[in-house]
């Protein structure tokens, strides 16, 4: 027998431990999938950053969140936006009892430019979206772009 023969095309490390696992997915409802299946990757949210005349514009992409889970800390010249979530379900029944915990968190660091007015940042959380407005100093509204011509 070659390996060939013992290695199914398609299939990779996981469906071992599915294999290993099978019997006791019965347990836990995976509504027939993997037991590992269930297993979420971390996300760490989108972020889109906009150089305006007045201030720079963060935007981050975080829905289900509440704002009251974001913290946004300025210390030195970075800004750090990190959130926590935690969600638990129960059930109960005659026969049996189950619990599902969720917990979700999440950290962002920007290294901030010169000319920003650290003690007017302003931000706000409205569907999904964390909106961050960097105002910059009259200073730096002042400095004009340049561009340069390739030879």
């Amino acid at each position: 027998m070659s390996l060939r023969t013992l290695a199914k095309r398609g299939e990779s490390v996981p469906s071992l431990f599915n294999d290993i696992f099978r019997p006791w997915e019965s347990l836990f409802d995976t509504n027939g999938g993997s037991l590992f299946d269930n297993l979420r990757t971390v996300n760490i949210p989108a972020v889109n950053i906009a150089d305006n005349k007045d201030n720079y514009e963060i935007s981050l992409a975080a829905p289900g969140m509440k704002k009251d889970a974001f913290n946004i800390d300025v210390e030195g010249n970075v800004l750090t936006i990190s959130a926590e979530k935690e969600e638990k379900k129960e059930e109960k029944d005659e026969r049996y009892s189950r619990r599902e915990f969720n917990y979700t968190s999440f950290s962002r660091s920007f290294t901030l430019p010169e000319g920003i007015n650290k003690d007017k940042i302003d931000a706000s959380y409205d569907n999904g979206l964390l909106k961050l407005t960097l105002p910059k100093t009259e200073e730096a509204k002042k400095l004009s772009a340049k561009h340069i011509a390739v030879k």
